[in-house]
């Protein structure tokens, strides 16, 4: 038998597999979508509740601007979250700041650096208001 027959025949074994990771594929792109529209929502909402153009949230490298604006901090930090680990620690202090202009705790800003999905739709949707 040669090598090619071999792989027909495996693959025509194999048929419910490929079907199978479509599926789980398929799925894991809904929840991935559905996730990253929570966000830019939530980005959006956040946003023009600060008084800035929703629209904002959208643009690459732009929304870091107006996030930074939002969070009272200066404009060359935007460098700073261009330097690997430098970056980590400059976003906490900046979504510290953004919850504190929000009127949250702090403890409330770390919970929008390290779980952002849960805690940026809780900032857009409630009845936080800000306070910059």
């Amino acid at each position: 038998m040669s090598t090619l027959q071999l792989m027909l025949a495996q693959s025509e074994s194999d048929g419910g597999g490929g079907a199978l990771g479509a599926v789980l594929g398929l799925g894991f792109l809904l929840v991935w979508l559905v996730v990253m529209v929570v966000i830019v929502a939530s980005f959006w909402k956040v946003f023009t509740k600060a008084g800035e153009p929703g629209w904002a949230a959208i643009v690459p490298i732009y929304n870091v601007i107006v996030l930074l604006k939002i969070s009272g901090k200066p404009l060359w930090w935007f460098i700073l979250m261009l330097i690997p680990i430098v970056n980590f620690i400059v976003l906490i202090l900046v979504m510290i700041s953004l919850a504190e202009k929000f009127g949250k705790s702090t403890a409330f800003g770390l919970g929008l650096a390290f779980l952002g999905i849960i805690f940026f739709p809780m900032l857009a949707f409630g009845d936080a208001r800000y306070q910059g």
